[in-house]
């Protein structure tokens, strides 16, 4: 005891960085309307998504407690669209492997790039055993605004995190911020105070951080499907040590040689940077955060495929008279999915600007069908893959960093062996984005529609939405009756 007290009094100050996420989970008021608005869309929208990934065996397989029989009944977390009942920490990874799997959750682009609707799994995972376990206890369980209110913040960390941090390009994934939104928000929904909030986010960034080679050929996998829920169980895991008062590390991020900003972030140390937030944390991402709506293609696509999708009819019956193919993408696009060569599996193909071009250019559509193997044996693909080549222009890339644009936009013009061509379609904002937000409610809606009906009896699945789509009381509900409507 003499030692450890020792090493207290000579620890250095918190990292401001630290002490700021802290701060802004345990003691900010979130005020936004619009926050709030948005958050109930991405709620319903997440739930969707991990509906449908209900369909996919390779996605199930990995569902389910740890080991059989290692449920948690009555308390546990319902995993929704199942009757699976677990402790909070295999009900993060549940959750979050299900909302990611089909790439077709929200997305946040800007020097780092992410899904914040990745730390559903912890917040779901955490909000539905408190509130049963408050239950229990005779005490008034969460309410759905309160998961809201842990959405918004989640959102906020990650995506606030990624607009001047560069971790991509350190070879870094982007769960990382998972795992420290997930960490910081689930220990403030465990009623953690500013020290142990802290503490436990100085752990999380002393994990470290995966590598993105599952992300890219040749070691592309199905691992970039569950890595998020991954995270999101460690950062649970991770607020339940710094509840139970396990210690935090001060200067986990300045330390010299042994800090995280030394070891993980080289490229940012040369350009004379530390990690930072540009602007104090509130509700900008989660007012401004990607809807992935009318396809699920990777988000630096969505425009190019939209633009595929257009030119469809006029190039349907000419596939074999196509001489080239031009793609005009942003700088963040053309380094994660400009892709060339050989593309092993589906898990190559959903970030192959080509692929996706030309199966939209072929076939008029792009759904999550598009990359199985039966699909991608369409010679048609290679064939026009082969054809494509894919440029930056400089001005998409600088409205994609703008913070008053945010756009992601991509060019496509075909040109034919006769020397004629398509016109140079352009479109800056997919739908989903929040420019684009009325126009992309209708799809959100049907998406959601879609998933229940895959699910549940029809009965049924029209009683969740009329719960769901009645704003105001939907608010109000417990958290624990909402899980309820979701599960078996």
């Amino acid at each position: 005891m003499a030692h450890m007290g020792t090493l207290q009094t000579t620890r250095p100050e918190f990292d401001t960085l630290l002490s700021s996420i802290a701060r802004y989970v345990v003691d900010h008021e979130i005020t936004s309307e619009l926050a709030y608005q948005t958050a109930r869309l991405c709620l319903i929208d997440s739930i969707g998504c991990a509906l449908l990934s209900l369909k996919h065996p390779e996605c199930t397989k990995l569902l389910g407690p740890s080991v059989p029989g290692a449920q948690l009944r009555p308390l546990g977390t319902k995993i929704p669209g199942t009757t699976y009942q677990l402790e909070p920490v295999r009900a993060a990874f549940n959750i979050g492997c299900m909302v990611r799997w089909l790439d077709f959750n929200d997305t946040w682009l800007a020097a780092e790039w992410g899904h914040p609707s990745d730390n559903l799994g912890a917040i779901w995972g955490l909000g539905d055993y408190l509130s049963r376990d408050r239950r229990a206890k005779g005490q008034k369980p969460l309410q759905v605004k309160q998961i809201l209110t842990a959405m918004i913040k989640a959102h906020e960390i990650q995506g606030v995190l990624a607009l001047e941090n560069c971790f991509n390009i350190e070879g870094l994934d982007h769960v990382l911020l998972v795992r420290i939104a997930s960490t910081a928000v689930g220990a403030g929904l465990l009623g953690g105070s500013f020290e142990e909030v802290r503490n436990g986010v100085s752990n999380a960034f002393v994990d470290g951080g995966s590598l993105r080679c599952y992300r890219h050929a040749p070691n592309t996998g199905s691992r970039k499907s569950w890595a998020a829920g991954d995270a999101s169980s460690r950062g649970v895991d991770l607020a339940l040590k710094a509840l139970s008062g396990e210690m935090g590390y001060p200067s986990a991020l300045s330390a010299q040689y042994w800090g995280y900003q030394d070891v993980f972030m080289k490229s940012q140390q040369e350009r004379g940077e530390v990690l930072h937030i540009p602007q104090e944390f509130s509700s900008y991402v989660m007012e401004n955060v990607l809807f992935k709506l009318s396809f699920p293609a990777e988000f630096h696509a969505q425009t190019a495929v939209e633009c595929a999708i257009k030119l469809h009819a006029e190039v349907k019956d000419r596939l074999e008279d196509i001489a080239k193919i031009e793609i005009t993408t942003q700088e963040s696009g053309h380094r994660i999915i400009n892709k060339e060569g050989e593309l092993h599996n589906y898990a190559d193909r959903d970030h192959c600007i080509q692929y996706m071009v030309a199966y939209a250019l072929i076939y008029g559509d792009l759904n999550e069908h598009a990359y199985s193997d039966a699909s991608a044996a369409d010679p048609r693909i290679d064939a026009l893959r082969a054809l494509s080549e894919v440029a930056v222009d400089d001005r998409y890339t600088r409205e994609y960093l703008d913070p008053s644009k945010r756009s992601i936009a991509n060019a496509l013009q075909v040109f034919f062996k006769d020397g004629t061509k398509t016109q140079k379609l352009e479109v800056h904002y997919p739908i989903g984005h929040r420019f684009r937000r009325e126009e992309g409610l209708p799809l959100l809606y049907q998406k959601f529609k879609q998933a229940l009906r895959e699910v549940y009896a029809p009965k049924r699945a029209s009683q969740i939405e009329e719960i769901v789509f009645h704003e105001n009381a939907l608010l109000q509900m417990d958290f624990d009756t909402f899980s309820d409507l979701f599960a078996f």
